[in-house]
């Protein structure tokens, strides 16, 4: 595998603010902010929520910091058997992990002295009035997209056959002219110059435009074009998974190209290896072509169809006669 190319930034450590949070979910969680005197500017960087669990039963060792927790029926039940100084001594203790916001659900009736314990600790206190299930459902997965780790990268990315090819060489190399080929071809921009890409999970990449420039394209010549006004809405789609790197650069007659396509170059972006494809440019070569059969091998190989070793074992095969022959000769 090849070291990342020069175009990928390192992601930066991302965070979210409670307000931001509240914004965002505000109305499908039907959230009720039950400590204004409390601000909303604390940050949020772990994409998970849970229950509070064993925390609240005093066992504080295996507690993350910085988490934020959803107390359901079961949290404030367990509460209420405790008494008041006891309860309020954990609760205390589980706002000291640095705890953005609490989460109560079901539109819960919450003690005063709870409130009085998390507005001390600076930790606001947000009341749903949907279900503990409801909670986890929608808050769970719009913080592992505003969290997921992020770079951003020079080229373009198209939806070609359904397969996200990320375009990348040095600049004026040709990546938005291509792109644009492709697009009057059938295929979708994604996005152009500026590609925005964030993980999601382990090996699952997606890149999308940034938010200003969305469907717009830059062509040297022309200027700047919009997408959709000029082929359609079709023609553009808002992010895609990244799966195959199409590295364009000028043909260099000293440096050696592959020939079978036996041999995988791998590329890494936010720790996830995509396979790479290295394309030289020269007069009269059709990129957009050859981009199309980028995609379409994908596709074969994502089967288990790979042509190059299919071909490659062909002929092995046809030589292993003349091999035994060749090796049973003595003389």
């Amino acid at each position: 595998m090849t070291p990342p190319f020069d175009a990928i930034t390192e992601a930066k450590p991302r965070s979210i603010s409670v307000q931001e949070i509240v914004d965002a979910k505000s109305e499908t969680l039907a959230l009720r902010l039950l400590t204004p005197e409390v601000e909303l500017d604390r940050q949020a960087s772990d994409p998970d929520v849970s229950s509070p669990g064993l925390a609240l039963a005093g066992y504080m060792a295996r507690v993350p910091s910085g988490r934020m927790w959803v107390f359901g029926e079961t949290e404030m039940t367990f509460l209420a058997t405790l008494s008041e100084e006891t309860a309020s001594e954990r609760l205390a203790r589980l706002c000291s992990f640095a705890v953005p916001a609490l989460f109560v659900s079901k539109g819960q009736t919450v003690p005063a002295w709870f409130l009085k314990v998390c507005a001390s600790a600076g930790v606001p206190v947000l009341l749903s009035g949907r279900t503990t299930k409801d909670v986890y459902q929608r808050l769970k997965p719009f913080l592992e997209s505003a969290l997921a780790p992020q770079t951003n990268l020079h080229g373009s990315l198209a939806d070609v056959y359904g397969v996200g090819l990320l375009f990348v060489g040095e600049s004026g190399v040709g990546k938005s002219e291509c792109v644009l080929d492709l697009v009057e071809r059938g295929h979708r921009l994604v996005a152009d110059d500026l590609v925005v890409v964030s993980r999601r999970g382990n090996d699952v990449l997606i890149g999308r435009g940034h938010e200003l420039q969305r469907h717009h394209m830059e062509i040297r010549g022309i200027g700047i074009i919009d997408i959709p006004t000029l082929f359609g809405v079709r023609a553009f789609r808002q992010q895609k998974r990244v799966e195959v790197v199409v590295h364009l650069e000028l043909w260099d007659q000293e440096r050696s190209y592959s020939r079978t396509g036996l041999e995988e170059d791998r590329v890494e972006i936010l720790g996830v290896e995509l396979p790479r494809v290295t394309v030289p440019l020269n007069p009269g070569k059709n990129i957009t072509v050859i981009s199309e059969v980028v995609a379409m091998t994908h596709l074969l190989r994502y089967a288990g169809v790979h042509s190059a070793e299919v071909f490659n074992n062909r002929i092995r095969d046809r030589m292993k006669p003349i091999r035994e022959y060749l090796e049973e000769d003595y003389e």
